[in-house]
């Protein structure tokens, strides 16, 4: 049987697909431009745009071990880098630098993602590499791309520690196994939601949780076709993409693109999927700079302008991008019941 990842790939990479959103793109902009009152056009696409499901309900003890182990630096090779040196949790969930560092201090190749609403993408990483959230932490853990220790090492600092034993046997009968481990972190994860954005709130029937600006910027991000790639309850994560669909952004760029900016053909090898990413989720994407994967663009706005050239072949007005950026200023959630703040 083939994967689901296989089978996005083919539907996402036929030229028939791309021909079809390009005449839907172009002619939703130019035949479903905002009334005077926008909400009333938002009305066809709440079910597209799913509110976020609050965090589920996951052992307490395992999420107090998972956070302790998520800030300790004892799970890297030089026991200097932690998870959280990477994903800041008071911050959106990633480092705010263009590219995040190493064990080994060498900067990494692609933007660190949020690690808030992971749960809810059917594909990891960038590239897609993985599918479940166990798989790609048993990876991090030695890879040298991240944390780049080995098992060996990891299991007896922490077999060394009587309170790490303590706490592992308190969730599990073999106590401390790279399983276990993985386990822990994967658990810790599943709980990093960001739910009760204002966005949230007004998909959940609240008209008055967004203003009128931010209601035309909702009405905008569906009429240029937005919600063709940015769609679902985690507004994007649930397909790939190619990067470039209407225009060589590389060659407008004057660049040459980096073996990392050819996505998800490292990965498989296929040229039809060079070029191709995973589609990031926008919840939190204004607490979330720098944009793109090689972390280039610090604004919003400037970040929708490439979309729009790039993606839906349209130079989407100034006036536009603010209000679409006002909108997606709504997909800041909360995390344990506390907003973020934007520095």
């Amino acid at each position: 049987m083939r994967s689901r990842k296989h089978i996005y790939r083919k539907l996402l990479c036929s030229p028939y697909l791309v021909l079809a959103a390009s005449f839907f793109w172009k002619t939703t902009v130019v035949c479903a431009q905002p009334t005077e009152e926008p909400q009333t056009n938002l009305q066809a696409v709440k079910q597209a745009l799913l509110p976020l499901p609050m965090s589920p309900h996951l052992d307490e003890k395992k999420l107090q071990l998972g956070l302790q182990l998520f800030n300790d630096p004892i799970l890297s090779g030089s026991e200097k880098l932690a998870c959280s040196s990477c994903h800041d949790l008071s911050r959106g969930g990633d480092d705010g630098l263009q590219f995040s560092l190493t064990d080994k201090k060498i900067p990494r190749t692609l933007n660190t993602p949020t690690i808030f609403n992971t749960n809810h993408n059917f594909s990891l990483l960038w590239s897609g590499k993985f599918e479940s959230l166990n798989e790609l932490l048993d990876a991090i853990i030695t890879s040298p791309a991240t944390m780049n220790a080995k098992w060996e090492d990891v299991l007896r600092r922490l077999e060394s520690q009587p309170d790490y034993v303590k706490a592992f046997n308190a969730s599990y009968t073999d106590g401390v196994t790279r399983e276990n481990l993985v386990d822990i972190l994967a658990t810790l994860q599943r709980s990093l939601v960001t739910p009760n954005s204002r966005f949230d709130q007004y998909l959940n029937g609240d008209n008055s949780a967004l203003t009128p600006k931010e209601k035309q910027g909702y009405s905008l991000f569906y009429s240029y076709g937005c919600t063709s790639c940015h769609q679902g309850k985690n507004i994007g994560g649930n397909m790939f993409q190619k990067f470039g669909l209407f225009s060589d952004y590389y060659q407008d760029s004057d660049k040459t693109p980096r073996e990392a900016d050819l996505g998800r053909y490292n990965i498989t090898g296929n040229k039809r999927d060079k070029f191709f990413f995973r589609v990031p989720s926008l919840r939190n994407v204004a607490v979330t700079a720098p944009y793109l994967h090689n972390g280039s663009i610090d604004s919003l706005d400037e970040v929708i302008r490439i979309m729009g050239v790039y993606q839906l072949g349209r130079e989407i007005p100034e006036s536009d991008r603010r209000d679409i950026e006002a909108f997606l200023n709504t997909l800041t959630g909360q995390y344990n019941d506390q907003p973020f703040v934007e520095e």
